[in-house]
């Protein structure tokens, strides 16, 4: 008997998945209105608190206006949403988005040698003696994590486990760039990557199985050389980016 472990979720939680599916989908347009807290509390089978804090979240998420004395608005969340809904564009009922997964795809092609780029400015920069000293403690610890990194894709064969390791290095990378926006772009680039890592291995493989490239792009980051930085990081993400905007079709 295989058990697996128990989720626990609060029941506010369940109504704000609900609504947020339902927002995402269309199935409540943008403009319309949703019942009372009294009315959704009875639908739904909660209580008013639960359905209170629900609507406090989707608020927080750029999905509904709330507004004290007046009735919830469905918001157009293209409009008003941040990244954070990704994960719930990218799989809908098991099923990958062809159009989502396209612009997530352009994305990591536009995002990826930009972060390289800047990860490898930012520790060739020179500076004061304290700064050079700072800088080159900095360089032994990313060229540390690179390669512990590099050392993992090397020793893997689980097609699954090798993207890990890879979204790993691209995590150091990101950290190397000391750039909060990006760094928050990737954490949801990842959240939303993550739950489609079984249906993109065939594809992945041959990225995440190319140690070279990574080790390639792990030198010239840490040496401090932007351009070649940017090159390698395009040369290692470009062959999978274009077959797997070629394998969804032209969505």
């Amino acid at each position: 008997m295989a058990l697996q472990p128990v989720v626990k979720r609060s029941v506010s939680a369940d109504v704000f998945e609900q609504i947020a599916a339902d927002v995402l989908s269309g199935e409540l347009a943008p403009g319309s209105t949703l019942p009372s807290e009294r009315q959704l509390a009875e639908a739904l089978g909660v209580s008013r608190p639960a359905v209170r804090e629900a609507l406090q979240r989707l608020a927080a998420a750029g999905l509904v206006a709330v507004r004290q004395g007046d009735a919830t608005t469905v918001l157009d969340y293209r409009r008003g949403a941040g990244l954070e809904v990704l994960p719930r564009l990218l799989v809908r009922e098991g099923m990958l988005e062809p159009a989502v997964a396209r612009s997530i795809l352009e994305v990591r092609m536009h995002n990826g040698p930009k972060v390289a780029e800047l990860a490898a400015a930012r520790l060739g920069a020179t500076g004061s003696s304290k700064a050079a000293t700072d800088g080159a403690a900095e360089r032994d610890q990313v060229r540390a994590d690179l390669e512990r990194s590099v050392a993992a894709l090397t020793a893997e064969s689980d097609p699954i486990a090798l993207q890990r390791h890879a979204l790993e290095f691209w995590d150091h990378v990101v950290d190397a760039a000391d750039s909060i926006v990006f760094r928050l772009m990737f954490n949801m680039l990842r959240a939303a990557y993550e739950p489609a890592l079984a249906a993109l291995a065939p594809v992945m493989s041959a990225e995440v199985g190319n140690a070279d490239g990574y080790r390639e792009l792990a030198a010239a980051i840490v040496a401090g050389r932007p351009k070649k930085a940017a090159d390698k990081a395009r040369a290692l993400l470009e062959p999978a980016t274009t077959a797997l905007i070629e394998a969804l079709g032209g969505h």
